[in-house]
């Protein structure tokens, strides 16, 4: 029996997903389509715990963490009706809102079903690409993590 040869994984392997239900309790997830970049970060903060006892060696503790999603999106519209795509136009009305209303419930994970996906409460900055009169109508969203970004269990898995 042959060892199968490992590939790389695509960067393109992303799905977001927006909880587009009232109570956001996650039982209506929509596709957020349209993205063409995906950049996932979650940073811990590393604090200096050195102390006389190690030896001139140096200690650090993480102390907390922060997560945040830089995505681009190609605008979805429907020109028969003249509308947006619904989880397109809650980004954009998030981001100018306050309190609760400026929070999106989302989650993200591999849509081949490899083990990676998260789901967290994040705030939304909207920014318009702009471009030439042949550009497509992107726009390039931070989502940053207000509290934990959980691990979930794949929903495709």
């Amino acid at each position: 029996m042959s060892t199968p040869t490992p590939i790389t994984a695509l960067a393109r392997r992303w799905r977001m997903e927006l909880d587009m239900s009232a109570a956001r309790d996650g039982s209506d997830w929509q596709l957020v389509p349209g993205v063409t970049g995906f950049e996932p970060s979650a940073e811990p903060n590393i604090e200096d715990s050195s102390d006389y006892d190690s030896g001139g060696w140096a200690g650090n503790t993480k102390t907390g963490q922060a997560w945040e999603l830089g995505v681009t999106i190609n605008r979805r519209i429907n020109d028969q009706v003249k509308v947006y795509h619904p989880t397109h136009e809650a980004l954009r009305l998030a981001s100018f809102a306050f309190g609760s209303a400026s929070q999106v419930h989302l989650r993200y994970y591999d849509r081949d079903g490899l083990p990676e996906a998260y789901e967290g409460t994040a705030l939304v900055t909207w920014k318009p690409s702009g471009g030439e009169y042949t550009a497509l109508d992107q726009v390039e969203l931070t989502l940053t993590g207000d509290g934990p970004l959980v691990p979930i269990t794949n929903p495709v898995s």
